[in-house]
């Protein structure tokens, strides 16, 4: 047997390091064009608008994944999975639709949230429009990992991420704010696009024949996905605006967008991890039964995993004079005594995601909640608390603290399976 047979994960990850490398230096890219065209303050708008569509996106495609990939790996039969694929698409059809309404109801309000003026309000209504492409993006994308197509929703998410950043570059420098914002809102449509072509010889296309075949019974097992992923959906995206919002008010635009500019760096190499482990565990975990099976791809994760996440982590805080000297503008300089923090807060939250997708997929409801609410309210409090006594790195402060003591209760929970012997 291969190595790569022997260890999924790491075949997973390998398959998606080339995309994620990929996405990597042309997020770098993006980055320093923003950095250069839109500036601390242009980071920070546009900071706000993605946790804006974020929440949007989030609630039309509420425990669309869990919920799908599950059923699809239970279910075998084409006749089955034609009805679970008809019931849910017209499900989370009526579930966009009605966001679509709010958004472009209050356009003008939500464009003095997020950008502090209704100057923008146009381009949320737009938004709204487009809407209904991405949850059928989103659902399409679920189908090929419900089907474990890891090379190809692997090759979508490479060539989909060449695609954006050609057209955010060019609206970007040609544009300013307003191209990167109409960028922002019609990506989703680019995305489609670039699925329905990775999907044209796929089996689901003959699944759109048989809309007819709707049965609501299969919706049964969004109901325990439905709380977890509505919480997720509003409150990570809402934490996050209006952490950004207070240190705009409090501090500055610029201190606003070195903060979204730590995020950013953040977010290259966690979407590395986190984009292979959810390709990779919540079909492997929905398939584990007993809690020796789990316990041991527990012990897997942390001998692997959390190793090589050390290291990119070693590499980057190595590296951030360089990142921040020749990827960020002289404005963003900050940042380097920011970093640290950051670093050290996503150790502990990628040892929590360990815990975190067993008691996504197995559903654990009571689990989940406390664990979204109490990294978010202690996030938020704690940027209350810190920014006073040392201002914008007491927003990263809070994030290490949150996530230490997160960290802490999800290992309280499973205190019975870790220190339980085995028999």
């Amino acid at each position: 047997m291969s190595f790569f047979n022997r260890h999924i994960l790491l075949k997973v990850l390998s398959l998606n390091a080339i995309a994620v490398f990929v996405q990597f230096i042309l997020g770098l890219i993006s980055v320093n064009i923003v950095s250069v065209y839109l500036g601390p303050s242009g980071m920070a708008f546009m900071g706000n608008l993605r946790n804006f569509t974020s929440i949007f996106k989030s609630i039309s495609i509420v425990g669309l994944k869990e919920s799908f990939i599950k059923l699809f790996i239970e279910n075998k039969e084409a006749e089955q999975r034609k009805k679970i694929f008809s019931s849910f698409l017209s499900f989370f059809g009526i579930i966009t639709i009605v966001c679509s309404v709010i958004i472009i109801s209050f356009a003008s309000k939500w464009s003095q949230l997020i950008f502090q003026s209704n100057q923008y309000s146009h381009f949320l209504i737009l938004f709204g429009l487009l809407l209904p492409f991405f949850t059928l993006q989103s659902f399409l994308a679920t189908l090929l990992n419900a089907q474990q197509f890891f090379k190809k929703l692997i090759t979508l998410q490479l060539v989909s991420s060449i695609v954006i950043f050609a057209f955010t570059t060019f609206f970007t420098i040609r544009y300013q704010l307003e191209g990167a914002i109409l960028i922002l809102v019609i990506s989703d449509v680019l995305l489609l696009l670039c699925t329905l072509y990775f999907l044209r010889k796929n089996e689901a296309f003959h699944y759109f024949n048989t809309l007819k075949n709707i049965d609501f019974t299969y919706l049964k097992s969004i109901q325990k996905f439905l709380l977890m992923a509505l919480v997720s959906a509003i409150v990570i995206p809402l934490t996050s605006l209006l952490i950004r919002n207070v240190l705009i008010t409090d501090i500055s635009l610029d201190a606003a967008g070195n903060w979204e500019a730590v995020n950013r760096i953040s977010g290259f190499y966690m979407m590395f991890f986190s984009a292979g482990l959810s390709m990779y565990y919540l079909p492997k975990l929905s398939a584990l039964n007993t809690d020796d099976e789990f316990k041991k791809e527990l012990g897997y994760y942390f001998k692997t995993l959390v190793p090589l996440f050390i290291l990119v982590l070693l590499f980057v805080f190595v590296a951030k004079n360089w990142i921040i000297d020749y990827v960020l503008a002289s404005k963003f300089q900050l940042v380097k005594s920011l970093l640290i923090w950051q670093l050290l807060g996503d150790l502990f939250k990628i040892m929590t995601l360990a815990f975190g997708y067993q008691i996504l997929v197995k559903a654990m409801v009571n689990k989940y909640l406390i664990v979204e609410i109490v990294f978010n309210v202690l996030f938020y409090m704690g940027v209350l608390f810190l920014l006073k006594y040392f201002s914008v790195e007491g927003a990263v402060m809070a994030y290490f603290y949150a996530n230490v003591i997160t960290f802490f209760v999800v290992l309280y929970f499973f205190r019975k399976l870790i220190y339980v012997k085995e028999s």
